[in-house]
């Protein structure tokens, strides 16, 4: 895998020297943000976020009830992260495959399969880079029991406004619509390809997988992805 192009910018977290009243929610957030960095969503207490922004932990309550409503919002956090590093991977493969050469109009619907399924590769290939560089957020991200609902919260979306939930749903439309995805095999699919890479990822993580490190996802996560990407191109065989 190519070497990773840097995030697109966001405000630096609030710190000590820089806190006030007016913010002390979203300083609080990016203490439970660094928690969840460091340690998974196992480790964002509020008792400790409030002790390093350096407030009383009732001034805190004032704006999280409990713990389980810090941990809420930096899910959501999390979520808008791994969508930015998976945006940012749609972004490099298609420009990579739009600019492979050109092409006669009567290769313009081929080139938009191309396309499509390079954006699908890129939204799996995305997930897994977030998962190996950030494994303490991705687990917050994804670990954590939650709905479809919050998949498609805008709370949950990155800088481009689709969370990663949306975005690979936007590549399996395109594949649909460029006519590489058989329209039998659109139902469920965002189950299918989000189940198939994620279960590798975590493996890698917490599984008995875990021994064989980033080296191994970088090198075996493309082929995983492109047994996803040919297997929904093809048609459902399965048994009635």
């Amino acid at each position: 895998m190519s070497a990773a192009a840097p995030l697109p910018e966001r405000p630096e977290p609030a710190t000590r020297s820089t806190y006030h009243h007016g913010d002390l929610r979203r300083a609080l957030l990016d203490a439970g943000l660094d928690l969840a960095r460091e340690g998974g969503p196992d480790a964002v207490v509020l008792r400790e976020a409030t002790r390093r922004v350096g407030v009383s932990a009732n001034a805190a309550y004032r704006h999280f009830s409990d713990r389980d409503a810090l941990l809420d919002e930096v899910v959501s956090m999390a979520q808008s992260l791994a969508a930015d590093t998976m945006a940012d991977e749609v972004a490099r493969q298609v420009e990579a495959v739009a600019g492979d050469g050109a092409h006669d109009a009567a290769d313009e619907s081929a080139d938009e399969g191309e396309r499509a399924q390079a954006r699908l590769r890129a939204v799996g290939i995305g997930y897994l880079r977030f998962a190996m560089e950030q494994p303490g957020l991705f687990r917050a991200a994804f670990a954590v029991p939650t709905d479809l609902r919050r998949a498609a919260s805008p709370d949950a979306a990155g800088l481009g406004g689709r969370t990663p939930y949306q975005l690979l749903g936007d590549a399996l439309d395109a594949m649909l619509d460029s006519g590489v995805l058989p329209a039998s095999q659109r139902p469920g699919a965002e189950a299918l390809a989000w189940s198939t890479v994620h279960g590798l990822a975590m493996l890698t993580l917490e599984g008995p997988l875990r021994d064989l490190g980033p080296e191994f996802v970088a090198a075996i996560g493309p082929r995983l992805v492109e047994m996803v990407v040919v297997g929904l191109g093809l048609p459902d065989t399965t048994p009635t």
